[in-house]
């Protein structure tokens, strides 16, 4: 069902590696035209444009953008007890756990009188985007609230499209997530449009523009968010979903199988990967695969990401090469399920969330883990991190030197100013001590 990748008796370097690995025939850039054009639909068009590009995107005009807060309190109270104790628990479980990622400030004492202060000051105002397209994500509701509400972010927007099953509301219980987290600033918005209107603002609605803009979406919303970053701040781009298992022998097919399809039922173009130095257990998971596939609610839509070219089942060697064909994809989630995980994890250096053993699978990380599903996808785990406190923080340093101090480093200044061709840089240092 998956196309073979066979590496076995090849040792390929990380730049072959890099340049085979299977990926999904997507590029932003290709969307950049038509996301601009939103874009500048609401920047010229504001609440109309709006309506109207959810009239033709999302089958629905919604009476309005702006989500009261009679509605939040609604959806909060309409949501069923488990569904309730479930988001609490995340929202628990994710706060606590992205506590360890705001780093402690600290004052560095260079010598007497000098020192620098290592802070870190959160963003002002944030809009995260949840998507709305496929299926309904209350996850990302708290994926992307609670860390922007643990760095102490003051204003924060959330925007999702509307939807035409509930007469062009937002889903009810990404309502209610948003209000379980005490976000009262929510716009039924989608697409490259919505993220124009937290870039630029829209005065008619009170949307004031932020300053950094996260969440995941559609190759649209991608495109948007490159088009507008460099005006504000953006977390990533991210694609579909990818996951990759390192398995064994000892491995059982019918949880890598599982797993694979937990994924998969994603989007068409979501990417589910084995690598494994185990040919009994390929055979048993090619095997396994098409009837699982087949049983599962979105058949169809599995049955396109596993045959597609962004997945592969894929046979090496040995566990070394497992991990250096894992290092080169850098997965947004990996999963280690090996008769020894915690010594193949010291192998691994490139992934967005790993996931050891066979009892911590990625499901577990899409919603109760503690950690973080916004992850980073095609490749860019390589040099960049998944979602978290620090995404909405800034490193500020600040210089106090005393007068002393300052002259005692007077002349090395004047020194590195005049080598630069710069002496005004240098007279500004001495002109402090000029009427002595």
């Amino acid at each position: 069902m998956m196309q073979l990748v066979d590496l076995r008796g090849r040792r390929p370097s990380r730049a072959e590696l890099i340049a085979l690995v299977p990926r999904p025939e997507t590029d932003p850039a290709r969307a950049a035209a038509a996301a601009q054009a939103l874009i500048d639909e609401v920047r010229s068009g504001g609440e109309a444009a709006l309506l109207d590009q959810a009239a033709r995107f999302d089958g629905v005009r919604p009476e309005r953008v702006r989500v009261s807060g009679a509605e939040l309190d609604a959806a909060v109270a309409g949501l069923a007890a488990p569904l309730r104790e479930a988001l609490e628990t995340a929202i628990d479980r994710v706060r606590r756990a992205s506590a360890l990622q705001v780093p402690a400030g600290g004052v560095t004492v260079l010598e007497d009188g000098a020192e620098v202060e290592q802070r870190w000051q959160p963003v002002s105002r944030v809009g995260l985007y949840v998507p709305g397209g496929k299926a309904v994500y209350p996850s990302s509701v708290v994926m992307n609230v609670v860390p922007a509400q643990v760095a102490g972010v003051g204003s924060i927007a959330l925007a999702s499209p509307p939807q035409a099953g509930f007469g062009g509301a937002i889903h009810p219980t990404i309502l209610a997530a948003a209000g379980l987290l005490g976000i009262e600033e929510v716009y039924a918005m989608g697409g490259a449009g919505a993220i124009g209107a937290f870039a630029y603002g829209v005065p008619g609605i009170g949307l004031e523009p932020v300053d950094l803009l996260t969440g995941p979406g559609n190759v649209f919303v991608a495109a948007a968010k490159r088009l507008v970053q460099g005006r504000v701040g953006i977390d990533s781009e991210a694609g579909p979903t990818e996951i990759l298992v390192i398995a064994d022998e000892a491995a059982d097919p019918e949880l890598v199988v599982a797993d694979l399809l937990s994924q998969a039922e994603h989007d068409e173009l979501a990417a589910a990967l084995l690598v494994t130095d185990s040919p009994s257990l390929a055979e048993a998971v090619t095997a396994l695969l098409p009837e699982r596939a087949a049983a599962t609610a979105s058949a169809e839509r599995v049955r396109t990401a596993l045959t597609g070219p962004q997945s592969a089942l894929v046979l090496v060697d040995d566990l070394d090469a497992a991990a250096a064909f894992s290092n080169a994809y850098a997965p947004e989630h990996l999963e280690l399920m090996s008769r020894d995980p915690d010594a193949l994890l010291a192998l691994i250096t490139d992934a967005g969330a790993i996931f050891l053993g066979a009892t911590s699978p990625v499901s577990l990380g899409d919603y109760l883990a503690g950690s973080n599903h916004v992850l980073p996808t095609g490749g860019t785990a390589r040099f960049s991190s998944g979602l978290g406190a620090a995404t909405f923080l800034r490193s500020q340093q600040i210089v106090r030197y005393s007068r002393a101090a300052l002259e005692r480093s007077a002349g090395r200044i004047v020194a590195l100013a005049d080598e630069e061709g710069l002496p005004a840089h240098g007279e500004a240092v001495t002109a402090r001590f000029a009427r002595d």
